[in-house]
């Protein structure tokens, strides 16, 4: 038992490290080294702590862990944290990508690198609040607030189209959650409680939890993003920072996938089951048009946007699935997404730092004078296409067989996801990699710094020892996801006995 408030600690320890930067000089003569040590120190101390929760954490118990409750606004909203295995990974999965994320700005952010920080860090609190939070309301302000740092950081350091993104991307998150505002408050006018654990025990009827359902829906729908409510997401990479980019697609990514997972699905499960088909509908579109719209991109920052709304599909498609395979398989693919996609993220970075261009006809040859990185692009290339032996094949392979169990049709129609895939990684593999090296402003290109090397060896080792391994994550998630599952079975099995007797 820990009998310290360790999720209250990794949640705000980054608040500890902002707090030390408004007192560090920017203009001093050590002003930008002691912005950067103390914000990876930060960083590198929550991953710490997060992987103390993870290590304590007792996979076999499928209930909230390490919890801490407190009175908070009264009326029974309280500041309630605890952790189970649905969750307990994406906090370490949020810890480990920061320090990555610190060390990619290093060279790149040239100007207010003392915002650009305070901006991450106060993000890395509200995006580990979301997992921890057994409190719907405490939930949306972390869900929400989350918004405000990525609004700052795309629109003050990202590309010349920043403006339009960051508020494209601000405008689309907010309305679908303002309908999430009005669902939670609907929840407590009839279920007494703010409490996300005795939400789970309720029993909403089924009429409301149609329109419930359809209210969070509006919210992670926006979030994953699934088709069609996509469009802000290739905008928000393109003119994202590197950094923010990796954040974007590893963590706020995920933000729905979670949502879906700890209220849709356990909460609302007479309509889930209703609206499983429409989901798989828009899942298997997702996959389909995104994949091919991704073969026919120029730019290397928007073929990975559009990658990884294909690769959110099989999340939806696993998730709505409603089975141990097709679930355990989405949160692995959520979770192997956020290693790969941030990694091919920071490979973009590595070479738009060189050269300053995202356009994929402005490279070529790259294997002859970069051969270090190439063997790194190479690695999170085949994991995007799902190649057996990495971690992208263990999340599409399990949700694609949850999927046949749940409609033969829908994984058949999905599986196409995985030629399309394979199509536009290698054409742009083979673009940027392969050839002579031929273009003059490639010739005189460096191959990975010690900086680089540090930010993508981890994330190749993580990406193939989880492909041959992925048993830590399975056993950390399996006694939650089959609790689910069996209260999500049981739900349906009531309601249809109730229905049989009144008939």
């Amino acid at each position: 038992m820990i009998d310290w408030p360790v999720l209250s600690a990794v949640t705000f320890i980054p608040l500890v490290g902002v707090l030390l930067l408004l007192f560090t000089r920017e203009d001093s003569p050590y002003g930008r080294r002691n912005i950067l040590n103390v914000s990876l120190l930060t960083t590198l101390v929550t991953f710490v702590v997060s992987l103390y929760i993870w290590y304590n954490f007792d996979s076999a118990n499928p209930g909230f862990q390490m919890v801490e409750k407190h009175a908070w606004l009264g009326t029974g909203i309280s500041y309630h944290l605890g952790v189970d295995g649905i969750s307990v990974l994406f906090v370490v999965l949020s810890a480990f990508l920061m320090p990555f994320c610190v060390l990619a700005s290093w060279v790149s952010v040239e100007k207010r690198l003392k915002s650009y920080m305070i901006a991450f860090l106060l993000l890395e609190t509200l995006m580990i609040g979301v997992f921890v939070s057994l409190d719907i309301v405490l939930f949306y302000v972390f869900f929400e607030a989350g918004l405000i740092p990525m609004f700052i950081i795309i629109g003050v350091w990202g590309g010349k189209d920043r403006v339009y993104a960051s508020y494209k991307f601000f405008l689309y998150t907010l309305l679908g959650s303002v309908l999430m505002l009005l669902a939670i408050m609907a929840m407590y006018w009839q279920a007494g409680t703010t409490s996300i654990p005795e939400l789970l025990a309720y029993s909403f009827p089924r009429e409301m939890q149609t329109w419930l359902w359809l209210a969070f829906f509006a919210s992670f729908a926006v979030k994953m993003p699934m088709w069609p409510v996509h469009t802000w997401l290739p905008d928000a990479h393109v003119q994202a920072p590197t950094a923010g980019s990796v954040i974007l697609a590893g963590i706020l990514l995920k933000l729905g996938g979670y949502g879906f997972l700890r209220f849709s699905l356990p909460m609302f499960p007479l309509a889930s089951d209703y609206f499983a088909p429409f989901v798989f509908t828009l899942s298997v579109v997702a996959i389909i048009y995104t994949s091919l719209v991704a073969m026919m991109q120029q730019d290397i920052k928007k073929l990975i946007a559009y990658s990884s709304v294909a690769h959110m599909g099989y999340v939806t498609m696993g998730i709505f699935a409603a089975n141990v395979q097709g679930v355990q398989g989405a949160l692995f693919q959520m979770l192997s997404h956020g290693i790969v996609s941030g990694a091919l993220f920071l490979c973009v970075g590595v070479v738009y730092d060189r050269l300053h261009t995202r356009e994929i006809s402005a490279y070529g040859g790259l294997v002859n004078n970069m051969p270090k990185y190439a063997v790194a692009f190479m690695v999170f290339t085949m994991a995007n296409v799902g190649l057996p032996g990495t971690s992208g094949f263990v999340g599409e392979a399990l949700t694609l067989l949850g999927a046949f169990r749940a409609n033969t049709w829908v994984a058949l129609f999905a599986a196409t996801g995985v030629i399309l895939s394979a199509a536009y990684a290698l054409w742009l593999y083979r673009r940027v990699v392969f050839g002579a090296l031929e273009k003059e402003s490639l010739k005189k290109l460096l191959d990975l710094s010690a900086r680089e090397k540090l930010i993508l060896y981890p994330m190749v080792i993580l990406t193939i020892f989880f492909g041959v391994y992925p048993a830590p994550v399975f056993d950390a998630t399996a006694a939650s996801v089959d609790q689910l599952i069996n209260n999500y079975t049981a739900a349906l099995q009531a309601a249809q006995s109730v229905a049989l007797a009144v008939n």
